[in-house]
């Protein structure tokens, strides 16, 4: 706060040097309007620099030849190291277990929601169009309340056959 000021500090402006002895940050000294705009408008960032300095922190990349650490390893999170860690429950660990994917023979990719539709059809991973539309019928012809003398108790899982259908025919494996 300014010396002589009544109006209330609401904004923070940078601590004086060599202001606090404590080994933590110094404490940040809180303004009024028109005193931090005093204050930013003495304030000058090159102040006791050379031309030099001063050229070297106004070039375009200045900061980015810096090293960054990386954010992810391999396409995700490192996991933990578990010498000194308990996972009764295998909440933490099951996240970075990796299940070897099915492939297809054509190289095409499958998503994950792609792998789950393949499994509520009970088809492989390298299955073809043909073998989609032929284990659709199939399954249709089954769990269809008409085709089982009226039974609803199936229409369940009829929809997520149907759901499973729509989802693969447009995938791009099976296009």
């Amino acid at each position: 706060m300014e010396p002589g000021c009544e109006e209330a500090g609401e904004f923070r402006a940078p601590p004086l040097e060599g202001a606090s002895d404590s080994p933590g940050p110094p404490p940040f000294r809180w303004f009024c309007l028109d005193h931090v705009r005093a204050f930013n408008s003495r304030y000058n960032f090159f102040d006791g620099m050379t031309a030099d300095e001063i050229h070297h922190a106004q070039r375009p990349l200045a900061g980015w030849e810096r090293e960054t650490r990386a954010f992810a390893h391999a396409g995700g999170d490192k996991p933990p190291k578990w010498s000194d860690f308990s996972d009764p429950l295998d909440a933490i660990a099951a996240r970075f277990r990796r299940e070897v994917a099915p492939e297809r023979n054509d190289g095409k990719p499958l998503s994950g929601q792609d792998r789950a539709s393949l499994k509520v059809l009970g088809l492989a991973a390298d299955a073809d169009r043909g073998a989609l539309r032929k284990r659709y019928s199939e399954l249709v012809r089954k769990y269809h309340p008409d085709r089982n003398g009226g039974d609803r108790s199936h229409e369940a899982m009829l929809q997520k056959v149907i759901a499973a259908y729509q989802q693969l025919r447009q995938a791009p494996a099976f296009v």
